[in-house]
């Protein structure tokens, strides 16, 4: 691909936040942006930000062969998929105890198995031209989760292993994949693509509590510009050799920054009992 090429891009969840924000700046550069959706008011609103350039798609990424012929109906209707921007998601906030096994469940279903349904829908076609570019939208919880974001940042966690992993399983391929890991962006997140556990412990009010607070009480003061991150995303997807993963936002710098000091000096201070477990080859 050059930068003057027409692309293909298949972004997941594309009604509104960061999905629609990429979504916004590929078709301002006369992309083709096939954008997948759960309601047809949101498909119709998708399609109407650019006649001919915007492609709505109902799909829940939930089920799998709908994903598969999703995938199939867009390579028929447009063409090759040159890009796949796995954004589709939502947060589960709460304390670990107070998550119940559905909701759990339902948090990976999407966060996790749907999107590891959508990367394998388009791999036979990624594969068969040799090329294309996998984004995956994580999280900084994924790298470095905090208080309340613990099964939410699980199915993030899931996800960077298996990006990490594709990413070298397709190198060879001539296929990219990066991680993005944006911190807080000034999008809908807390609202409608944010839900909180039912049940609620007093023990944890100090500390997961918390979490549901700042999560109410700052919506929409969040740092991080979605059209800026949307760009930032653009930017990787015309690069030779785009990194495997890409933080997003001060805040994300600075919460894996301090995750990783951490871990580090961790591994330093435990080091002499980690080694020694080996055999010892002089006995």
């Amino acid at each position: 691909m050059t930068e003057r090429d027409t692309r293909i891009w298949w972004i997941t969840g594309v009604s509104s936040g960061l999905g629609r924000a990429v979504a916004l700046a590929a078709l301002r550069l006369g992309d083709h942006v096939a954008g997948t959706v759960r309601r047809e008011e949101d498909r119709a609103a998708f399609e109407a930000l650019a006649p001919g350039l915007a492609h709505g798609y109902l799909l829940d990424v939930t089920e799998q062969e709908a994903v598969r012929e999703t995938a199939a109906r867009i390579e028929a209707d447009l063409g090759p998929i040159d890009i796949l921007v796995n954004n589709a998601g939502y947060g589960l906030v709460g304390a670990v105890e107070e998550a119940s096994m559905d909701e759990i469940r339902a948090q990976f279903d999407v966060n996790f198995f749907g999107a590891v349904a959508v990367i394998q829908s388009v791999l036979p076609y990624m594969r068969a031209r040799r090329a294309g570019r996998i984004i995956n939208i994580t999280s900084v919880s994924g790298l470095a989760p905090w208080w309340g974001t613990g099964i939410y940042g699980a199915s993030k966690f899931a996800m960077e292993c298996v990006g990490q992993t594709l990413a070298e399983e397709v190198a060879p391929l001539g296929i990219k994949v990066t991680n993005v890991e944006p911190g807080g962006l000034r999008t809908e997140f807390a609202g409608g693509s944010m839900s909180f556990t039912a049940r609620e412990i007093e023990d944890y009010n100090e500390t997961a509590h918390e979490a549901r607070r700042i999560f109410a009480d700052h919506a929409g003061e969040e740092p991080g510009d979605p059209v800026k991150a949307a760009l930032a995303i653009l930017h990787i997807a015309d690069a030779e050799e785009p990194p495997l993963h890409l933080l997003l936002g001060a805040d994300a710098l600075f919460y894996v920054g301090r995750k990783l000091g951490a871990f580090q000096a961790e591994i330093a201070r435990w080091a002499q009992i980690s080694l020694s477990t080996g055999f010892d080859e002089r006995e």
